[in-house]
């Protein structure tokens, strides 16, 4: 039987310790976070996740403003806003929420917000500096990073192990990948025109997926005692949130895995808060 990666439980004690460093930096330096996510249009899903952001910021301690935007938002004024939130010392870590409307190109946003502010992790210089294992310090984007912490608290090693990554994403796939190198694993990424991945996961020590479809991973495809993280959100036949993996069938197999829900997504919140704390205390090392 698997042990169970308890994202939840996880996530409250890095909240707690979030919110420690947050009354440090106020009562030491006067200093309180800024969060400022932005949002454009009025799509049901990012308006829900932007509210748990926000909650979850403010019990935190953190100065988060949610910054919305009509639907026929143009590029132009959208730049304009981050120009001004980048100008803004209050503000330490800027958030425009995925998806935007086609008239505004999503890279122009990103390469927009500063480097430093880049709460995210996913401009260029920092993605960058990632795939570089840079030691200076710098975001990282907030999925990967949480599953780092997962393996951390759950005392599971990379080093030496065969990893796959199921998926390439610029948000989850190629930022995961870079940080299970760094830390010294041998690693594989597959994606759609990957001929046969069970080549690749019948042999992995540590999988993550994170396609966004039911039944990727089956317990036929995995070896005994490997380690599964699940990245998916997807909802079944029943109409129930689920993952990538067959789940119930994989317990039984590996020996570590991340239930959907209550897994990885708990984890990604709680990494965007970590992180704005770090970019506010990052801005303070910069300014002497």
């Amino acid at each position: 039987m698997a042990t169970v990666i308890d994202g939840r439980a996880l996530a409250k004690q890095l909240n707690q310790t979030t919110s420690n460093r947050v009354k440090t930096l106020q009562e030491r330096f006067g200093i309180t976070p800024g969060l400022v996510v932005i949002i454009v249009g009025d799509d049901p899903a990012s308006q829900r996740y932007v509210r748990n952001k926000n909650r979850t910021a403010t019990r935190l301690g953190i100065n988060s403003t949610v910054k919305q935007l009509p639907k026929d938002t143009t590029e132009e004024a959208l730049l304009a806003l981050i120009e001004h939130y980048n100008a803004d010392p209050a503000i330490h870590g800027i958030l425009v929420q995925d998806p935007l409307p086609d008239q505004i190109n999503e890279k122009d946003i990103t390469r927009a917000i500063l480097p430093e502010k880049d709460v995210d992790g996913f401009h260029p210089i920092n993605v960058g500096k990632l795939y570089l294992n840079d030691t200076t310090q710098y975001p990282v984007s907030c999925t990967p990073k949480g599953i780092m912490t997962m393996f951390s608290e759950y005392g599971i090693s990379l080093k030496g192990k065969n990893a796959v990554m199921i998926g390439r994403s610029a948000i989850v796939g190629k930022p995961m990948a870079a940080l299970m190198l760094n830390q010294g694993a041998s690693v594989s990424i597959l994606h759609r025109y990957t001929k046969d991945i069970t080549e690749y996961t019948k042999q992995a020590d540590i999988i993550v997926s994170a396609t966004g479809h039911l039944h990727t991973l089956t317990k036929e495809a995995v070896k005994e005692g490997a380690v599964v993280i699940d990245v998916g959100q997807n909802i079944n036949e029943a109409g129930h949130l689920v993952g990538d993996t067959d789940y119930d069938d994989l317990v039984n197999k590996v020996a570590y895995i991340t239930p959907v829900p209550g897994g990885v997504g708990p984890m990604t919140i709680a990494t965007l808060m970590q992180q704005s704390v770090d970019l506010a205390e990052w801005s303070i090392q910069s300014d002497k």
